[in-house]
């Protein structure tokens, strides 16, 4: 940032200098004794540039991970048509009574059939706060990762819908250490069988 507003007054210093006058830049009297020197640079990096002259350029808006998720999409109100979070949530043989079912999840505002609807809202939001819970939260477990051989029971779920405006479709086990990590991670999106 700073090197680009270093920059900014160099090129902006320049463009004032090719702007000024010919009649000003050379003296016409009897003392002169010539042109008189011009802060436009004859050598180096910045000797063949030469600006034209216009509005000083415009910062552009940051990338949503950089302004803290807040890309000017949807967000700020709280109004029923900023809802960025819609997850349907479906999930099965979790021996919990009243965890098993099919429950939606709306969040900003918090909505749905889901029995912990803020407290999923909020570990959303707070996954979502952070570039690597944004990639990471709803990622399946890649292809030959080691996994630690622990059974955590037979359930599983899939999780459908949209997040902060990201398409969302994916299944979740406890069949192994992995997915048994990745199940934790998103209690109480899913229900917690420990």
């Amino acid at each position: 940032m700073l090197r680009r507003l270093a920059l900014t007054a160099v090129v902006s210093l320049a463009a004032l200098a090719t702007a000024v006058p010919a009649s000003i830049a050379t003296a016409s009297g009897p003392a002169s004794s010539g042109p008189v020197p011009s802060a436009v640079p004859t050598t180096g990096p910045f000797a063949a540039a030469r600006p034209a002259l216009g509005p000083l350029p415009m910062p552009l808006p940051l990338p949503g991970f950089l302004d803290g998720g807040d890309s000017g999409k949807g967000s700020g109100g709280g109004e029923a048509g900023d809802v960025r979070t819609r997850l349907t949530v479906s999930v099965e043989n979790t021996g919990v009574a009243g965890a098993d079912g099919t429950f939606e999840l709306e969040c900003g505002p918090t909505g749905g059939s889901h029995p912990q609807g803020q407290a999923a809202c909020d570990r959303l939001a707070e996954a979502g706060a952070s570039r690597s819970g944004r990639q990471e939260l709803f990622r399946e477990t890649p292809e030959g990762t080691m996994c630690t051989m622990i059974h955590g029971g037979d359930a599983t779920a899939r999780i459908v819908g949209t997040w902060e405006g990201r398409a969302v479709d994916t299944t979740a086990s406890r069949r192994d250490g992995c997915e048994i990590a990745r199940w934790n991670s998103l209690v109480p999106v899913l229900p917690d069988v420990r």
